[in-house]
C-alpha cells in the first residue's frame, strides 16, 4: 500500500529534483543502498526548497504463538493476515513522511512450523500487514535475530525486499552489512543504523561475523559518521538493549546514551535521534546533549506477558509510538532540529487482537489504566519540561 497523496508528491517531487541536479533520472532503491556524496540543492541548508518531515517510529513486533493464531483467524483458514491488527495505528503511521517499525523476530517458511517463545519463528506474512500499514522499514537487529541461524535471517530480509520494506541491523552479505540503509523523507536523506546488545548465545553464522550488528559505542559512532560522510542529514540509531520489566533505563542505557549523544564532528553531532527497544515495557523519553533518546518504546504486537516472576504483567503490551518533525538548518553545517517530539500511548487488546491507539480510544477501566501507565513512564524523566506532548 501507498503512503497518502501528499507523501508520493512530495517524493516525487524530490527526485526529479535530484534528477535535474545530476543530470540523470533517479530511482529508489528497495534495499539499503550506500548515501551518494554531498548534499543536492533540494536538501541544502537554507535553500528554499528544503522540507521538513515527520518521523514515527514504534516497538517490538513479537508474535507468540497467539498472535499467530489470531492472524490465522483473521485470514479465515487462507494463510494468515496480521493487517487487521494494525488497523488502529495505520493513521498515524501512514500519515508520517518515514515510518520505522522494529522487528524481532525472524520468519519461518512459507506455510511453517511457525513458532513464539522462546525461539521465535514469525509467518512471513508480517512483513506484508508492516508494509500496509505504511511502515518504510524496521530495525532487523534483536537477540532473536539468529533464532532461525542464518537461514531465518535470510528469509525474513528476502521477504522485506519482495514487500518493499527497507531493514537496519542484520544483512545477508558482508557487502549489505557495510552499506548505509537510507530513506528520503523531505528533503533529507536520512540514515538509519541499528544494534542489538546479544543474540541470545547463538553464534554468527559460519564466516559471517557481519550478520548482525552488536552494540558496541565505538561502531555505533564510527557508522554514524561514516553515514554523515556519505552525506546524511540525518542520522537515526535503533539499539535493542535495557533490562527487562524495569521501566528505569539501565546503567548501560545511560552511560551509552550519553556517549552516543555527546559524540560530535566539527561541533555537529554524529547522531539525531535513538530509538530504544527490548524492555517489553514502555520506558522514557529523555533529551541528552541537546538529542531525545526513547529509551524504550515497549511492544507494539505480543501475547499474553509473563514477568520474571511468572506473573501475568499487562505492561507486556503497553507500547508508545514516537513522532518527531525535523526541521532544515537554517545555516551549512548546522543540524536538522526536532521542532515537535510527541508520543502515541498504544496497547495490544488480547481479547480482540488489535492494537489500540490509546491517544484516541481510552474509554473503560483497561484502556485508561494503560494510558495513564504509558505517560507515566514516557514522562518519567521529565520530558514534558523538553515540550515532548501526548500526540492528539
Amino acid at each position: 500500500m501507498t503512503k497518502p497523496t501528499r507523501r508520493t508528491a512530495a517524493l516525487l517531487s524530490v527526485l526529479l529534483l535530484s534528477a535535474a541536479a545530476a543530470g540523470c533520472s533517479a530511482a529508489g532503491q528497495s534495499g539499503p543502498a550506500r548515501l551518494a556524496g554531498g548534499p543536492t540543492p533540494s536538501s541544502a541548508a537554507g535553500s528554499p526548497s528544503a522540507r521538513g518531515f515527520t518521523l514515527v517510529a514504534s516497538g517490538d513486533v513479537l508474535p507468540h504463538t497467539s498472535v499467530i493464531q489470531r492472524a490465522a483467524n483473521d485470514a479465515g483458514g487462507d494463510g494468515y493476515d496480521f493487517k487487521p491488527m494494525f488497523s488502529g495505528v495505520k493513521p498515524v503511521v501512514s500519515a508520517a513522511d518515514l515510518a520505522l517499525c522494529h522487528m524481532e523476530t525472524i520468519y519461518g517458511e512459507e506455510g511453517g512450523p511457525f513458532s513464539g517463545y522462546p525461539a521465535f519463528k514469525s509467518p512471513p506474512e508480517v512483513a506484508d500487514a508492516l508494509k500496509a500499514t505504511g511502515y518504510d522499514g524496521c530495525s532487523t537487529a534483536s537477540n532473536h535475530t539468529l533464532d532461525g541461524g542464518g537461514d531465518g535471517l535470510r528469509r525474513t530480509l528476502d521477504r522485506f525486499d519482495k514487500v518493499g520494506l527497507k531493514h537496519a541491523g542484520s544483512a545477508r552479505t558482508a557487502a549489505e552489512a557495510a552499506g548505509v540503509t537510507t530513506y528520503r523523507a523531505g528533503s533529507a536523506k536520512v540514515a538509519h543504523l541499528a544494534y542489538t546488545y546479544d543474540t541470545n548465545g547463538y553464534p554468527m553464522p559460519d564466516g559471517q561475523p557481519w550478520a548482525v550488528n552488536l552494540m558496541k559505542q565505538e561502531k555505533i559512532i564510527a557508522d554514524a559518521r561514516a553515514a554523515r560522510k556519505a552525506g546524511a542529514d540525518v542520522v537515526l540509531v535503533s539499539v535493542h538493549w535495557g533490562t527487562e520489566w524495569q521501566t528505569e533505563p539501565d546503567e548501560t542505557q545511560l552511560s551509552l546514551g550519553k556517549a552516543l549523544t555527546a559524540s560530535q564532528t566539527g561541533g555537529r553531532p554524529d547522531i539525531d535521534l535513538i530509538l530504544g527497544t527490548h524492555a517489553h515495557i514502555p520506558q522514557a523519553y529523555e533529551k541528552v546533549n541537546g538529542t531525545w533518546i526513547v529509551y524504550g518504546m515497549g511492544d507494539q504486537v505480543a501475547g499474553e506477558m509473563f514477568n520474571y516472576s511468572g506473573a501475568r504483567d499487562m505492561r507486556g503490551n503497553y507500547g508508545s509510538i514516537g513522532r518527531f518533525t525535523f526541521a532544515p538548518p537554517a545555516a551549512a553545517g548546522q543540524r536538522w532540529q526536532v521542532t515537535k517530539a510527541e508520543f502515541v500511548p498504544q496497547m495490544m487488546d488480547l481479547s480482540t487482537g488489535r492494537v489500540v491507539n490509546l491517544a484516541l480510544h481510552s474509554e473503560g477501566e483497561e484502556y485508561e489504566t494503560a494510558k495513564e501507565a504509558v505517560t507515566e513512564a514516557v514522562l518519567g524523566r521529565g520530558a514534558a519540561k523538553d515540550g515532548l506532548t501526548m500526540a492528539k
